[in-house]
Order: structure tokens, then sequence, then C-alpha cells
């Protein structure tokens, strides 16, 4: 790693029973990065992660109760030393060489890298379909293209990046919530196009039992950046209902009827609900900047 000081970076691995991946990643990193701080923060995990973590000889935070990705994230960021983090899976999936890259985009002035990943990288259909609809919408809400929203291969500038250690959540939907944030704050984001191996051992993504929350995780992307993108087109809706089925009970039956009057007052409360959630996200990110 040429022309980059390795004191400043903290990389942090979140991990839950990886060890046999550890086994791999973790003598490469010390290899490429020797000077920089390797953080592993093990989420509770059952198997040999901790005794991994002591023959490399790299940081290990213990999580007390389990988690998540989201929640180790958090933790490791506050115990890194480095003007700058790296983010990466602990499963195998990235590759280390690929940090140099990272690193240089914030070099470039950017605030936050991301590793976007290729079409082909995915791990399956679903998780494709998935990410394509959250990349769509997100671009669409910050009129700005998004390449890769779920990304956890990421590179930051540490002090932009606890600002926002209240807003993330424990779970997997972290990538997202930190990008957003991001952007709302108006700091720089860059991608960097990388290739994701065949991840060692058993995803803890469980796409049936995670799609669950895929609604609320794009209500979220929204409401997160500028809420009134989502409450509106409701609300519009809810009106555009409205007239027309006044419209069809007047020619039909001459009169104005409880569900003309439900939607109408349907779509003046959604449109008040993000009218106020404006205002909330404005306060958020002031509170931010101050």
């Amino acid at each position: 790693m040429t022309e980059i000081n390795q004191n400043k970076i903290s990389i942090i691995l979140p991990a839950r029973n990886e060890a046999r991946s550890l086994e791999v990643l973790l003598p490469k990193l010390k290899s490429l990065y020797p000077d920089a701080q390797i953080i592993v923060v093990d989420d509770k995990s059952a198997d040999s992660t901790e005794a991994v973590c002591q023959k490399f000889k790299v940081d290990r935070v213990n999580n007390l109760r389990h988690l998540g990705n989201g929640g180790s994230i958090k933790a490791g960021a506050r115990k890194a030393r480095g003007e700058r983090l790296v983010f990466m899976d602990a499963d195998g999936q990235h590759d280390p060489e690929d940090i140099e890259k990272l690193i240089a985009k914030l070099d470039e002035g950017f605030d936050m890298a991301v590793g976007a990943r290729s079409r082909k990288s995915q791990a399956s259909f679903g998780r494709l379909l998935a990410n394509t609809i959250y990349n769509q919408l997100s671009s669409w809400i910050v009129n700005s293209r998004i390449q890769d929203l779920t990304s956890g291969f990421r590179a930051v500038n540490t002090k932009k990046f606890r600002q926002f250690l209240y807003l993330l959540p424990n779970g997997f939907s972290y990538p997202t919530t930190i990008t957003m944030s991001f952007f709302r704050a108006g700091y720089t984001l860059a991608y960097v196009p990388i290739k994701v191996k065949k991840r060692l051992g058993k995803s803890h993504i469980r796409l049936l039992h995670d799609g669950a929350r895929f609604f609320i995780i794009i209500f979220k992307v929204g409401t997160l950046y500028s809420p009134l993108k989502i409450f509106l087109p409701i609300s519009f809706a809810h009106f555009v209902l409205g007239i027309s089925y006044y419209a069809y009970t007047y020619v039909t039956f001459g009169r104005f009827t409880n569900m003309s009057a439900l939607l109408f007052i349907a779509a003046i409360l959604i449109f008040l609900i993000g009218l106020v959630s404006e205002q909330i996200t404005t306060l958020i990110y002031k509170n931010n900047d101050q």
C-alpha cells in the first residue's frame, strides 16, 4: 500500500461464526496493511473466532450479546483509532487489495467510497432484484445515481461517520442508512467497481425472513432523506381516488358518499404526516451540522 499512511486506517470486520474465513482473510490483511488497525467485532460467535484473532494478533471487540451486523459496525467504529474507517465482510467475499482503491477515493477528497458490485457478483437472482429496486428508488429520491446502496464494503471519514451512529440500525440495513445520511448531509460519495467472491460458510441473511423487512427499508430510505417524496405521491393517489369515486357516485346516485370523504381526509392526513416528517428530518441533520 503506497503513498497512504496506514497508521490512520482502521479496518473493521463484523463477524459471527466466521472463524473459517478469518483464517484466510486476516493473514492477507496483515500482509498488505501491517501498520493499519484491524478490528474483528465478534458478535457472540460460537466457533473459534476468538482464538483466530489471538493467533493473528488483531484487535477483537467482544459483543456481550448478539447485536447484528449494524450493531457490530457501530461497536467497531467506537473502538477505532484511525482517521479513516474501512468496513468489509468477514466471510471472504471482499478482496483486501481493493481497500487501496477505496482509500484512493478518500485521498481525492470524497467523504465515502463504496465498493459497487456488478450484476454477476450478486449472490442470487432474488438478491439482485431487491438490490436493483433499492438502487433505483434511492437514486430517484436523491436525484443522483446510486450504484450499490447495500454494499458492506466501504471506506469513510471517521469523524463524519460517527456523526450518524445514533441513526444506524443494528440489522443488515446499516449501509442503506449511512448512504442516505451522507447524501442528506451534503457529503460526497464515490463508487469503485469491485468483484465479489463466493463467501466461505453459510450466509446469515435469510431471504424469506428478511424479505418481510424489504418494504420497511424502502420507506425508511425515503423518509430518511426526503419524506415528502414518499408521502406526497401516496397522498395524491388517495385524492385522485376520492375525486374519481365522488364522480362515480354523483353520476350514479347523485350524492357525496362517506367513502369519498374518507379518501379526501386520508389524503390530507398523509400529506400532513409527510410535512411533519420533513421538518423532523431537517432538524435531525441541522443538529448534526452543529
